[in-house]
């Protein structure tokens, strides 16, 4: 079997598009089509169906992905025991991160990382939602959780809290509330309820069984611009708020406590570049110092 075209094939279930993975691999769309169909032809059997606005895979292609993923993992695994793999720090690491995490604080800080290997490069995709490793829609993930499912390498970034925000100016046409029942008398800003993809995003029932809130934004950092425009009473991340001029923390008996994780899979354990930016992302937590008290 040509590992080529199962490579190929990795690309193609990957982005779900025939387009994209072209781009990917480095192969024009034609000649990638070829090489998948001559992957069937070799298994006997169809692992894609072709459709105008992507592709998905059969139920036989599904577990052909299975396999192709440890192919992958056993080819990577022996490059790098004969020394092949990464000798130098190059190539693309793709970072999943939430969004208050990847645009308020590593965003301005990973320019560094570029500049000390200038082969490296970093694709940072903040964005409210989780991440497949599997199907590599990034190579490092910061998660809420530890994930306990999969074929994943995982250790905690950091402990982090968020608390009780308002602006000064919402406060100076408004009673200051002191207990957690006056805030029901308070606008207040809060997630879609909907598109809570976690647990761990539920903040407010920690705060009010029913926040009720009449703004909702699924952003971190969406949330923390509506608190300082004087939308209303939000639950903020600390670390964030607290650089924002004319934020007030409210009530700050009130401290919500969470964690990030960094998260890779299996067999990227030696890849060198993913090594070094997983590394990098905890030198950063070390340098932040008490950032994240």
């Amino acid at each position: 079997m040509d590992w080529d075209n199962v490579r190929i094939f990795l690309a193609v279930a990957r982005s779900g598009q025939l387009l994209a993975a072209s781009r990917r691999v480095g192969l024009n769309h034609a000649t990638l089509s070829r090489r998948v169909s001559a992957l069937e032809e070799q298994l006997g059997t169809r692992l894609i169906i072709r459709r105008t606005n992507g592709c998905d895979l059969t139920p036989e292609g599904e577990v052909f992905l299975t396999a192709a993923e440890r192919m992958e993992a056993e080819m990577l695994a022996a490059q790098a025991s004969i020394g092949r793999v990464d000798a130098a720090v190059a190539g693309t690491v793709r970072i999943g991160a939430p969004d208050g995490f990847g645009v308020s604080f590593l965003a301005p800080r990973l320019g560094r990382l570029t500049a000390r290997y200038p082969e490296l490069k970093i694709q940072l995709v903040p964005v409210p939602r989780s991440f497949s490793l599997s199907q590599r829609e990034a190579d490092i993930a910061i998660t809420l959780e530890r994930p306990e499912q999969g074929r994943l390498v995982s250790a905690k970034l950091v402990d982090y809290t968020l608390g009780l925000y308002a602006s000064a100016d919402y406060l100076a046409g408004s009673e200051r509330p002191e207990t957690v029942e006056a805030l029901k008398a308070h606008r207040r800003i809060g997630y879609v309820e909907d598109l809570i993809f976690t647990p761990s995003l539920d903040f407010s029932s920690e705060v009010l069984r029913s926040w009720n809130a009449g703004f909702e934004i699924s952003s971190a950092t969406g949330q923390t611009e509506a608190v300082r425009s004087g939308a209303g009473i939000g639950i903020l991340h600390n670390y964030i708020a607290k650089g924002v001029p004319g934020l007030v923390r409210l009530l700050p008996e009130i401290t919500i406590r969470r964690a990030y994780w960094t998260t890779y899979h299996e067999s990227a354990r030696d890849l060198v570049r993913v090594r070094t930016v997983a590394s990098f992302l905890a030198e950063l937590i070390v340098a932040a110092g008490t950032m994240f008290d």
